[in-house]
């Protein structure tokens, strides 16, 4: 009989979740074919996200959790094996953007990646290649958990009209995430501005930048280029970068014409097209 392969639990949050699974499938006396009875999936698969050669989704844990009637256990791990799945120059960041009590950015190509949907980042993350683009897909969804918490951060963004017209996944894709940003106007705490381009030349010409504001901690400035991630807490840069969002605000569609114009792009671009009747015209 082919015996399971050894984990070492402290080599990553993925291995760690690996065996904690199976420590505690093995004290319920479960299979791993009978804990996928129980929680409607694969032996396969449990045994996959015990061997870390897949990575366990949010509705997995909760799953497992309820199964096996472990408070929440597998469901507070998730997070963290999630988070691991970020690229390792993101992960400072994510960590802070999580702490933040205000975030505003301002995005000049792609729908900010706490308000996008789930097609919407798969699409943007399998641009290069489809490598773990289930993992990274529920990671980047796993970030937006902090929208849902008892006291989330405010958060105020600035897109460019042009996010609403670079076609990202499809038409189908695009729908859904506009609708999505047109669901946002009911949010209390998420506040959404289109920069038009009749806007002309902009405070936000050099590109997208997020700011991070806390409780008790200095503000922080991230940027990104096509390599990697940049965050800095230099007075200089937070005051500058503070003055620029300021005018790019200032520049933006209020919120409700911001709405106004998502509804319009929406339609016009990605509503239902009418058939062909099949007569071209010559």
């Amino acid at each position: 009989m082919t015996q399971p392969r050894a984990l070492d639990a402290s080599a990553s949050p993925l291995d760690y979740y690996g065996a904690e699974l199976r420590r505690l499938r093995e004290t319920a006396g479960l299979s791993q074919g009978q804990l996928g009875d129980c929680i409607f999936c694969t032996g396969s698969l449990v045994g996959q996200i015990e061997t870390t050669k897949r990575v366990p989704t949010r509705d997995f844990s909760e799953r497992v959790d309820a199964a096996l009637g472990t408070e929440g256990q597998l469901s507070r791990l998730v997070g963290l094996v999630l988070r691991s799945q970020l690229p390792s120059w993101f992960q400072a960041y994510a960590e802070m953007e999580a702490r933040a009590s205000y975030i505003s950015t301002f995005q000049a190509q792609l729908v900010y990646g706490l308000l996008q949907t789930e097609a919407y980042a798969r699409a943007v993350l399998g641009v290069l290649t489809d490598e773990n683009l289930d993992a990274r897909t529920a990671a980047r969804m796993e970030r937006q958990r902090i929208l849902e918490q008892e006291n989330p951060p405010l958060v105020w963004v600035v897109l460019s009209e042009a996010v609403l017209h670079q076609e990202i996944g499809g038409r189908e894709v695009m729908r859904e995430q506009l609708t999505h940003l047109l669901d946002l106007r009911d949010s209390q705490w998420v506040n959404l501005q289109i920069l038009p381009f009749t806007a002309g030349q902009h405070a936000g010409l050099m590109g997208s930048f997020t700011t991070l504001r806390f409780e008790d901690d200095p503000d922080l400035i991230y940027t990104e280029d096509f390599v990697q991630g940049h965050m800095t807490a230099y007075p200089e840069k937070v005051k500058e970068s503070s003055l620029r969002y300021a005018r790019l605000q200032a520049s933006a569609l209020s919120v409700e014409d911001s709405a106004a114009l998502i509804a319009r792009v929406m339609e016009e671009r990605y509503g239902d097209q009418p058939a062909s009747d099949g007569c071209d015209m010559a």
